[in-house]
C-alpha cells in the first residue's frame, strides 16, 4: 500500500505502482483480487516488485456492494501519478461520475499512464473519450445499458479486454485473469505463472466469453443458445417467431419444441422475459426515462410494458427504480446525511 512517499532504493525507480480508484458501491471481491496477487508477488519473491495505492473522489472511505466501508490512501486531487490507473466501478456507473475524475483520467492518459476499468468501470472511461477507437468489455448484465448509452463503440462479450493503453475487464475472478496479465507485462510470465499457482487458478484467455456455462451448454444445444443470441441481438426491435425460425433456418414447429425442450417455455414467453431482464438492468443501471427504458427493450406501449414489468417483478418500473435509488444515495457522503436532521426544513427558510 502507498504510503505517501516516493519510491526510493536502487531498484525503486522501476517499480510500478497502480492507482486504484474506488467509485461507490463498486466490487469488494474485485478490489481484493487485484490488490492481495500485488502483494503476493512483493511477499513471495521478497521484493517491492509493485505499488499499490487506493484513491476515491474525496479521500474518505467509500462503501463497497456489501454493505463494508473500505478506507483509502488518498482523494482524487492529491492522488499521486501512477504506471496504471484502474476504476473499480459497480451499481452506480453512471450516477456518480464527478468531472474530477473525467480529467484526472484523461491526464493520466495523455502522460502514457495504461487505463483500466472493471465491472461498470467502463462507463466510466467511456464518458472520458478515452474508449474512443478501442476496443472494451463490460460486465455482461451491464451490456445493453452500455451500448443503449454509447452505440457507437466497440464493446464485446469478453473475460477482459487488453487494446495497449487500455485495459476494460468484466469483474469477478475476471479481475484476477487481467492483473496475472498486467503481471506478465511488467515483469514477465514466470511471475505471472508464480502468482496463478498462489492463487489455485488456471489462467484464462481474455477472449473467453463472460457465462463459460452457456458455452458449455452450446455444444450440446447449439441451436437453442443460437436462438438466444439472436433474441439478445434484437432486444429493441424484437423479431416475430417466424423471422426467429427463418434466421436459424427451421420451422416455427422445430423453434417452438427446441424452446420448450431447452426453457421450458414458449419462444414468445423466452423472448419476453429476456426484454424484461434487459429492461431491469438498463432501470438499475442507467437513467433513461421509464419510456424509454420500455422503447429499448422493444415495448411501443408504455402500460403494456410496466403491466408486464409488473407482473414478473412484482412492482411497477418506477418503484423499482425509486426503491433501488433511495437505498444507493445511502451511501453517497454519508456524513452529511448523519448531519441532517431527519425533519427537513421549510423551503422558505434557505441555506445558511
Amino acid at each position: 500500500m502507498w504510503d505517501g512517499s516516493t519510491p526510493d532504493g536502487p531498484d525503486d525507480s522501476s517499480v510500478p505502482r497502480f492507482a486504484h480508484i474506488l467509485l461507490p458501491e463498486f466490487p469488494l471481491y474485485a478490489l481484493i483480487l487485484a490488490t492481495e496477487v500485488l502483494r503476493s508477488a512483493n511477499q513471495n519473491t521478497g521484493r517491492r516488485l509493485f505499488e499499490t495505492v487506493l484513491v476515491s473522489e474525496s479521500g474518505q472511505p467509500v462503501r463497497a456492494t456489501n454493505g463494508w466501508w473500505t478506507p483509502v490512501d488518498c482523494g482524487l486531487d492529491t492522488m499521486p501519478d501512477a504506471d496504471v490507473v484502474i476504476v473499480f466501478g459497480g451499481n452506480l456507473p453512471t450516477q456518480r461520475v464527478p468531472a474530477l475524475l473525467l480529467n484526472r483520467l484523461r491526464r493520466s492518459a495523455r502522460h502514457g499512464c495504461i487505463i483500466g476499468a472493471v465491472d461498470t468501470g467502463p462507463f466510466v472511461l467511456a464518458a472520458a473519450g478515452l474508449l474512443d477507437g478501442r476496443r472494451a468489455t463490460v460486465h455482461w448484465e451491464s451490456l445493453p445499458a452500455f451500448r443503449e448509452r454509447y452505440p457507437d463503440l466497440e464493446i464485446a462479450d469478453r473475460l477482459f479486454v487488453d487494446d495497449g493503453t487500455r485495459l476494460t475487464c468484466a469483474g469477478g475472478v475476471a479481475t484476477l485473469d487481467m492483473m496475472l496479465a498486467l503481471i506478465r507485462r511488467f515483469r514477465g510470465p514466470a511471475l505471472a505463472a508464480e502468482m496463478a499457482n498462489a492463487f489455485i487458478h488456471r489462467p484464462r484467455d481474455a477472449g473467453m466469453t463472460q457465462r463459460p456455462a452457456e458455452e458449455a451448454a452450446s455444444l450440446g444445444n447449439a441451436k437453442a443458445m443460437q436462438m438466444v443470441r439472436l433474441m439478445e441481438d434484437n432486444l429493441e426491435m424484437p423479431l416475430t417467431i417466424g423471422e426467429l425460425a427463418a434466421a436459424l433456418g427451421v420451422s416455427t414447429r422445430t423453434l417452438e419444441r427446441l424452446a420448450r425442450r431447452s426453457f421450458g417455455e414458449s419462444p414468445q414467453r423466452v423472448y419476453l422475459n429476456l426484454r424484461l431482464q434487459a429492461a431491469r438492468n438498463l432501470l438499475f443501471y442507467d437513467d433513461l426515462s421509464v419510456r424509454d427504458v420500455g422503447l429499448a427493450s422493444g415495448f411501443g406501449d408504455g402500460a403494456v410494458f410496466c403491466r408486464a414489468f409488473h407482473r414478473v417483478f412484482g412492482q411497477s418500473p418506477s418503484t423499482f427504480r425509486s426503491s433501488l435509488r433511495r437505498a444507493q444515495n445511502e451511501t453517497v457522503r454519508p456524513e452529511l446525511r448523519r448531519l441532517t436532521p431527519d425533519v427537513p426544513a421549510r423551503a422558505d427558510q434557505g441555506v445558511g
